[in-house]
């Protein structure tokens, strides 16, 4: 009977919430609203619109890549295709080609050209410039006086007077005694050659009086004058003064140098 009493006391008491997992008795258990997620907040809709138009403005952009790369492809696969097509033209155009087991070629040597002798040419050259003949006739080109002098066409005769007055200093001298007639020559034509090089313009020519020669005459004099008549760097002569070598000499006058033009 007590325990009939019990069980319908129990039944008569509230029913109450069960206790949270870890809530010690006596504590209040946390309010319920409180384990709620809270709900997302609404977007206006010209804010869903701009999402739109940024994903269409992202996918347009994608595309036109996608394509610039299909076409930069594209043209590369198309160059690269000349290339080998242009490489094997040749081939394609002759058909199969068949290499020769024997080429059948001649080796031939090839000659070197023979060497030009270009400075003897030269030098034969100037020498046949610088000749001097015994066999010119210089009677029509000396003036007729007592001392045969000589100047070139175009050279008035004070020139003489004034070589022979000694208006121009002797500068340089070159003595023929003792020369015979090939060596003196020679000397005269370098003499002369060098003195005009060195821009001299009066020089004397001692070829001697004769005395020593045989029969007593004078053997270079004549010689001499014809020799440089020959000498185009001569513009004149005239037979020295007494105090210069007189009869056994003449005093030259050499052709100014003119200064190369740069």
């Amino acid at each position: 009977m007590a325990s009939q009493r019990a069980a319908a006391k129990a039944a008569q008491r509230p029913l109450q919430p069960p206790r949270p997992h870890g809530t010690a008795a006596g504590e209040a258990a946390p309010p319920a609203a409180a384990h709620r997620r809270t709900p997302p907040t609404k977007r206006r809709a010209s804010e869903r619109l701009t999402q739109l138009q940024d994903l269409a403005t992202v996918a347009r952009r994608l595309r036109e890549a996608q394509e610039r790369a299909q076409a930069e492809d594209k043209a590369r696969r198309e160059a690269a295709a000349r290339q080998e097509a242009e490489r094997h033209l040749f081939s394609r155009s002759v058909g199969a080609v068949t290499p020769l087991r024997n080429p059948n070629l001649a080796r031939l040597r090839r000659h070197q050209p023979p060497p030009l002798p270009v400075q003897h040419w030269l030098d034969e050259e100037r020498v046949l410039m610088e000749s001097i003949s015994d066999d010119f006739d210089v009677s029509t080109l000396l003036d007729t006086d007592d001392q045969l002098s000589f100047r070139r066409p175009g050279v008035g005769v004070e020139v003489t007077q004034r070589l022979r007055a000694g208006h121009w200093s002797i500068q340089r001298q070159l003595d023929l005694h003792g020369l015979r007639v090939d060596e003196a020559r020679e000397a005269l034509g370098e003499f002369i050659r060098q003195a005009h090089k060195a821009g001299l313009r009066c020089v004397r020519v001692v070829h001697g009086k004769g005395l020593g020669s045989p029969g007593r005459s004078p053997v270079l004099k004549s010689r001499v004058q014809r020799w440089l008549v020959q000498k185009s760097e001569v513009l004149a002569f005239v037979q020295a003064r007494p105090i210069d070598g007189g009869a056994g000499a003449l005093v030259v006058l050499l052709q100014p140098v003119h200064p190369r033009k740069r």
